[in-house]
């Protein structure tokens, strides 16, 4: 398989998959602590971490995810995703609701929501320093923009680490790459929904958390007055009691 994975524990199953600035290394204190109870399944998406982007590649983030829980044999998993993560388990659980026992999503974007301005100024500085070749310098755009106040330097250092994997693997890409996104259909997903949000976040991922509020069958809402746009690294110490 493309898809670098790794299975620890046994237990109920439990899938984590990692925020698009980051890669599955964004979970390592949280698979030492939950492999004790549970089966915990966790990734690196294309061009993150240790999976590949070829250029011209042809193929589905979420089609992957399902892929992986066809491979490890999963069929009634509970799914934690951060960020574009969360967008990724939003169209597998829409496309396979079936396979989903609970979802948590954690400051994750949807379907049908706007950016705010704000989210698309940032969007435009990080193009414009990737387009002079200041990997660096939008390096550090991420670590000073996507993670919270409360977060100490070693989650800074982390996070420095997985976004510039993350650049050279897709710059090395290019552009000609296809991802095929599934429809998010929140109606369809009937599982359990806990949908996370951060105070000092982006005002997009709460207008989305707010949008699936609106349209999911089971929803929990939660929003966290001193979380930024990834809790789990920010207060690892909680992080379990965000997503158990």
């Amino acid at each position: 398989m493309t898809i670098s994975y790794d299975v620890a524990g046994d237990g109920p199953d439990l899938l984590l998959v990692h925020a698009g600035v980051a890669d599955a290394r964004m979970w390592a204190r949280q698979v030492e602590e939950l492999k004790a109870s549970h089966r915990v399944i966790t990734l690196d998406l294309r061009g993150y971490g240790e999976t590949p982007l070829e250029a011209g590649a042809k193929y589905s983030d979420a089609g992957d995810v399902l892929a992986v829980l066809d491979e490890v044999g999963s069929t009634a998993v509970t799914a934690v995703g951060a960020s574009y993560g969360g967008y990724v388990v939003q169209q597998a659980a829409s496309r396979s609701p079936e396979r989903f026992a609970r979802l948590v999503l954690l400051c994750a974007p949807t379907d049908n929501v706007e950016p705010d301005d704000e989210l698309r100024a940032l969007w435009g500085e990080e193009n414009a320093l990737l387009e002079a070749g200041d990997v660096d310098g939008a390096t550090d755009l991420t670590v000073r923009r996507w993670i919270g106040p409360d977060a100490d330097d070693d989650a800074r250092e982390l996070l420095r680490a997985m976004q510039k994997r993350a650049f050279d693997l897709q710059l090395a890409a290019g552009d000609d790459v296809d991802n095929e996104e599934y429809a998010v259909e929140p109606e369809k997903i009937g599982a359990p929904v806990r949908l996370i949000t951060g105070a000092h976040d982006f005002k997009f991922f709460t207008d989305s958390a707010d949008y699936l509020a609106e349209r999911l069958p089971n929803p929990e809402r939660l929003h966290l007055p001193w979380a930024g746009h990834l809790p789990t690294l920010e207060r690892p110490a909680e992080a379990l009691g965000l997503i158990g």
